[in-house]
């Protein structure tokens, strides 16, 4: 088997065929001098005149949001507002919104298609989600509810606006609260016409317009597009680019942002979409896409990890051990110059301290960030397991066939009955997560169904090793994860990601916590 080397990359993709799409999770920006002086003296004189009267306008929403709601018990809030208060305060919030907009550089609003009624379609999606203007979208649609984190709640004016605008609120963490929105929806979208249309970006989360997020499975859908037709696409803000006061800097220091809003006709589900709710949400994607001229993906977000699915794995696209790998080569350290010292099978929890110690890292900020890549027990504690086999995967010394035998020795167990040492559920899902950044509960899947008799069960290492070098696919995976990108030392490079089909590496070696965006 070809091992590669530790140079240049060739892109994974887990299926054969034609180059995979754009990474949607990535968003580069790249400036002319030209275009840079003119960013320079607008941004010098224009952004902070806009930027200033548009949160004056902002905190002007916040008086109208609250009087909608005052003294309305929650209860009450559990049915639509009418009355004075929906008179008054919709007009005024919409109007102030429009203003706000207005104020930033949107002095276009182009609608295209027609908006149906709330008895037509009771539900509108909006893709692709970009940007944290996108909620421009919902002054065509006559302020519609949305969907939006809980959390939010706690920001100010925003969560007041929320409350204004009785938005359907869920906790990506909380199980149980997704099934309370799937239900509030539902009561919402059959009351027949009582309530007024709910607006959701389905993709959950900001991509950079080159390629659709894999869709949510929804409800009977108007599909609503948007696009900002801009010479310069200065909105995107991605998991990956600018930042939020970059993208609003620079969007404010536009003469003129345009923004394109378009309603497709209402999808009608099949009897055989009906049933199977992912099939009609992969359907209504793959419309959205086409109308858009732009690629659907399988990638999505899970929690704050961006993955891509290879068969029944989900796989992050930058795995952290990489990232790992550039922090600790920033700071001088050869991982093959450290002594792991792990015991096979036992499990030996260590300290911070005793981690930038067995490293031999004497900065405490690098120590704390290398620490923060490991999973970490109630105590503040982790498995020096995990640690011996990260090091032993960014060493590069190894072949993959003795890194596979490595990861087995130290995470398999003890059979409770027999001779002979076994990988369950627990280690092989440690192992992936650790190797690929696969999600713990897609791992622990993939282990039931590769032991096939009983979920209990381990894996022998021939079992494993057939999985992770001979599989067709998931050792194709392997083989790409476990040669982690390598810079030589004194010198920059960066990577460049062309396709969410393979993963890719942080452009410098510092440490920090991967931002989260969100609605």
């Amino acid at each position: 088997m070809n091992q590669g080397s530790q140079g240049d990359r060739v892109p994974f993709n887990p299926t054969p065929g034609p180059p995979a799409p754009p990474n949607p999770f990535v968003h580069e920006l790249h400036l002319s001098c030209l275009q840079r002086v003119k960013f320079c003296l607008l941004g010098t004189l224009l952004a902070p005149i806009r930027v200033l009267l548009a949160f004056i306008v902002l905190f002007l929403l916040w008086p109208f949001a609250w009087l909608q709601v005052a003294g309305l018990t929650e209860e009450q809030l559990q049915e639509p507002i009418t009355g004075w208060r929906k008179t008054v305060c919709h007009n005024a919030v919409l109007g102030l919104s429009r203003l706000l907009f207005f104020l930033l550089g949107f002095l276009r609003i182009r609608v295209r298609g027609q908006r149906a009624s709330r008895l037509q379609a009771p539900v509108l999606v909006a893709a692709p989600h970009s940007t944290f203007f996108d909620p421009i979208v919902l002054l065509p649609c006559d302020l519609p509810k949305v969907v939006s984190r809980a959390e939010n709640l706690s920001v100010p004016v925003i969560g007041a606006l929320l409350r204004f605008n009785q938005a359907i609120l869920v906790s990506r963490h909380d199980p149980a609260s997704r099934r309370k929105v799937v239900e509030e929806v539902r009561r919402r979208t059959t009351s027949g016409g009582k309530w007024p249309q709910v607006l959701f970006f389905p993709e959950g989360t900001c991509s950079n317009k080159k390629a659709l997020l894999k869709f949510k499975p929804g409800v009977p859908v108007q599909p609503v597009l948007i696009r900002y037709p801009n010479s310069l696409d200065t909105t995107s803000w991605a998991w990956r680019g600018p930042g939020v006061l970059k993208v609003l800097w620079l969007t404010a220091s536009q003469p003129c942002s345009i923004v394109d809003v378009e309603f497709l006709p209402v999808y009608h589900p099949s009897p055989e979409e009906s049933r199977d709710p992912t099939l009609y949400a992969n359907n209504v994607q793959r419309v959205m896409a086409q109308a858009l001229g732009i690629p659907a993906t399988e990638c999505e977000f899970v929690g704050n990890l961006p993955v891509i699915v290879v068969g029944r794995l989900k796989v992050a696209l930058e795995p952290q051990l990489w990232e790992l790998g550039k922090v600790l080569r920033k700071a001088g350290l050869s991982p093959d110059c450290v002594d792991a010292g792990a015991e096979p099978g036992r499990s030996r929890m260590i300290s911070q301290e005793e981690f930038a110690r067995q490293l031999q890292l004497s900065d405490a900020q690098t120590a704390a960030g290398a620490f923060s890549y490991f999973q970490q027990d109630a105590k503040g504690l982790v498995d020096f397991r995990d640690v011996a086999l990260a090091l032993a995967a960014l060493d590069g010394g190894r072949s993959l066939d003795e890194l596979t035998r490595l990861a087995f020795e130290l995470f398999a167990e003890e059979q409770a009955e027999g001779p002979g040492r076994l990988l369950y559920r627990d280690g092989f899902s440690t192992i992936l997560h650790l190797l690929l950044g696969s999600p713990r509960p897609a791992a622990v899947t993939l282990h039931a169904e590769l032991c096939q008799v009983e979920p209990s069960q381990g894996l022998s290492l021939c079992q494993f090793q057939n999985f992770s070098l001979r599989d067709p696919l998931y050792g194709k995976l392997f083989s790409t994860y476990l040669r982690p990108p390598h810079t030589p030392r004194g010198t920059s490079q960066t990577l460049h990601a062309s396709s969410p089909g393979h993963p890719t590496a942080l452009a410098n070696g510092t440490v920090q916590a991967p931002k989260q965006k969100g609605d």
